[in-house]
């Protein structure tokens, strides 16, 4: 059965931590979940803004139909559609670490809401994966001594 769960990509079990993957990626995490960290940011090209996505950690897939990202704060609710409906994730160096990119739509009037709200969560639907990312949340105390 072990051979099934290899061939077909489901869940992975691995030693890879999301505090090692926060260490090892430079840039700053947008949200955690158990297995997997969000790296994000908001980028515009040509008038169209879109919300990029890195997924790093077990996630693996590879979808055609696309992906729903939706945001939940306080009086606020925004769901995102994938800009592609095809993407696939990459395996990394690190057994167990897959790194997945999905650019998401949004419109400029939007951008406020997001920009401006107090985000609770941030759940990423794709295909049958579910995963729900809470806020990362920077202690200051412990950038000062980095």
């Amino acid at each position: 059965m072990a051979f099934l769960s290899k061939l077909f990509g489901s869940e992975t079990k691995s030693d890879d931590t999301v505090e090692a993957i926060i260490t090892d990626v430079e840039n700053r995490p947008f949200g955690v979940s158990e297995n997997n960290v969000l790296f994000a940011g908001l980028n515009e090209l040509g008038g169209y803004f879109f919300f990029q996505t890195v997924i790093v950690g077990q996630l693996k897939v590879k979808c055609k139909t696309g992906a729903d990202l939706i945001f939940k704060g306080d009086n606020f609710e925004l769901k995102l559609k994938s800009d592609m409906p095809e993407f696939e994730s990459e395996g990394s160096d690190i057994k167990g670490r897959n790194v997945t990119k999905i650019d998401f739509q949004v419109e400029e009037s939007e951008v406020k809401k997001l920009e401006n709200a107090t985000l609770r969560s941030i759940r990423l639907k794709v295909k049958k994966h579910e995963i729900l990312f809470s806020k990362y949340v920077v202690d200051d105390a412990i950038d000062e001594e980095e």
